[in-house]
This record gives C-alpha cells, structure tokens and sequence, in this order.
C-alpha cells in the first residue's frame, strides 16, 4: 500500500515575514502607476546602476538572493528575467507586487528605472549549475545554467519537479521529442493556461536548453531501481462508493466542493500524486480577506500580503491596497485551512477511498 506522508508542503513561506523590515514602508496605501509611465528603459550610465543595485539590496535581495540567484523553493531567481518581462511588465510587477510579491508604489520613477537597468546586467558571481551525475557537454553546461536561472523555481534544480512545476523527466512532451522542436515550440509559447511563461531565448539558447533537459532524463533513466516517484496505480487501491460516502458525510468535503460543479472532471485534469496532493493540500487556492476601516468601511479582496505590521489585499479591480494591522479590523477566509484542520483526523483508509472517489469524476 502506498504509504502516505500528508503534512510534508507546508512551512515553505515562513521566511515571508522577514520582510517586513524591508518592505513596510512601501506597503501604505498609494494609487499605482501605469506601468507605461516609465516605458522603456533607455541605456543608463554607471551611476545609474549603483543606484538599481542599492535599490535591489534594500528591497528585492531578501527574497531573491544576493546576486539575483533566487531562494529555492520559495523565491524565484531574477537572472535573466528580460527573457520573461518586458521592461514594461517589470515596471508594472515592481508598481504593482504580484502574488505574494508586495508592490512598491512609492519608489520614485528614476530608482524604478534604475532597478530594472540592474536586473538586466549580468551578476557579478557566476551562476552555480545545477547538481547533475552526468559529465555535461559545452552545450548541455551553457543548458544547465539556463534552467537553473529560468525554469528550477518551477520544475526543480534537476528537472524532476518543483513547487508548481511537473517533473520533465517524466514528462511526455520531452519523452516524445525527438529533435527538440516540441520543447522549444513550449518554452517559446508558454502554456497560460498552466501559468507557465513564454520565454525569449536564441536558437542556441533552447538548443543549449534542450541538451540539458535530455541529460536529466538519462541520469534520471538510470537510476538504480528502475522506477521513480508513485504510479497511478499506486493511488486506485481505494474504494470509491466509501470515498463517495466519506465525500459527503464524514469528511465534510461537500460543504465546500460539488463532484458536479468545481470538481466536475478533476481527474481529467490531474493524475495521480498531482491528484493526490490537490486533495490533500490545494496550496495555490486563494485566500480572501475582509478588511473593516476605522470609518466602518469593509473592504473584501484576495490576500496579497501578511506580516504583524502590514495586512494588504486585491480588490476586486486588481489594485494592492494595504494597511497597518493595528488600524483596522481584518478577517481571513482561508479554504485551504479546512484541509490542514481534517489531516488529524484521516485515516490511511479514508485517503486511499476518497482518492478513489475523485478518480472517477471525469
């Protein structure tokens, strides 16, 4: 039977509230900018980059990394982010904050335009590559540097997955790919619906990209044992008329979830261990807020950003709008903490039922 281990995601953010002496300031309410306000960042002297990297340390670093380098798992590497972002869009998010990223409305307009000089230039350290058993190639080496820099915050540091990210060696579009033309054609595009990027790289670069990603499923391949990770079959070992019983009586899932409405074709959109986890642990379902102003004003919004000083959300027109905690009255709507709240009270045979339940709504 395959074993369970339901609590293991969670503490990934706790470093969140070591922000809060860097970015509290920049947290007050402010109407945001357009991100055309700026435009294009024109070339700038060097001065102006001692100011963007002034900037980058005293707002982006904590985060991000000394060098740009990122904070696996947590934080992504900033190396390389004009493969991602226009100048324009890097306004936009630095204005703006995106997901849990506050914004930072009150920078003025030449430090912005200094911040987004600086993370267009090279780190002064070179970048590590990412831990690999095979001896690389040039051309696997130069793919290795890349992946570390734009894709492990999602896919893992070897390629065998991340925190939002499947793992490409098992991934059929790799498997399938026989010149490389599919890999490219995804990491160009993008999968939006995935909310995975486009990204802009030289034919070189994807050549570079593609090597490396083809060593990773050899060395994956190879592995002693032969076999990685858990199978589909590993999770139908349930019973699904009891995972149905479960689903609406004991586990109160139908509180909260309709097998006809929100969960209607689950399993056509997850498989397995990514199945699994959903129902264990729906990490990106959002929070909702309801702040309550001194004025007796509410307003109700997605959490955007937490910490003891700082409570901010997004209104319903998209705009961050934040306030210090002992200001207002504030109440959180979280839905994932009904799923922490039923871990202790599972048993392995309620898992394994209820798994087998959702594998039938398709």
């Amino acid at each position: 039977m395959y074993p369970l281990s339901i609590g293991k995601r969670f503490g990934q953010f706790a470093a969140l509230s070591l922000m809060a002496l860097a970015t509290a300031f920049a947290l007050l309410q402010f109407p945001v900018r357009a991100a055309t306000d700026l435009g294009p960042t024109p070339a700038t002297p060097p001065s102006a980059n001692k100011l963007g990297a002034e900037s980058y340390a005293i707002h982006c670093s904590i985060c991000h990394g000394d060098q740009r380098e990122g904070i696996l798992p947590g934080f992504p590497p900033l190396i390389g982010i004009q493969h991602q972002l226009t100048d324009a869009k890097l306004i936009a998010v630095i204005r703006q904050g995106k997901g849990r990223m506050p914004g930072f409305p009150k920078l003025a307009d030449p430090e912005v335009a200094s911040l987004v000089s600086y993370l267009a230039t090279a780190p002064a350290a070179p970048v590590l590559a990412a831990n690999v058993s095979s001896k690389l190639s040039p051309e696997a080496a130069a793919g290795s540097a890349i992946f570390l820099q734009n894709c492990a915050f999602c896919h893992g540091r070897d390629a065998q997955g991340g925190e939002t990210g499947p793992d490409l060696t098992q991934s059929k579009i790799v498997l399938g790919d026989k010149d490389g033309s599919a890999i490219s054609a995804v990491v160009r595009e993008g999968r939006i619906e995935k909310k995975m990027p486009a990204f802009q790289f030289s034919n070189s670069e994807l050549a570079s990209l593609v090597a490396f990603i083809r060593v990773r499923v050899a060395d994956a391949a190879s592995g002693k044992g032969g076999r990685r990770g858990v199978e589909v079959a590993d999770l139908q070992t349930g019973d699904a008329a009891a995972g149905k019983l479960y689903f609406n009586g004991a586990g109160g899932c139908a509180k909260c979830h309709s097998a006809t409405g929100d969960l209607a074709g689950i399993a056509n959109r997850y498989q397995g261990l990514r199945l699994e986890e959903r129902m264990l642990n729906p990490g990106n379902a959002a929070d909702k807020v309801t702040v309550t102003l001194p004025t007796g004003e509410t307003v109700t919004g997605g959490l955007a950003y937490r910490d003891e000083f700082t409570i901010g959300l997004r209104d319903r027109g998209g705009s961050y709008r934040s306030w210090p905690t002992d200001k207002v009255k504030f109440s959180i709507d979280s839905p994932v903490q009904a799923h922490i709240n039923q871990f202790p009270k599972y048993t392995d045979k309620d898992v394994h039922d209820l798994m087998a339940y959702l594998q039938t709504l398709r």
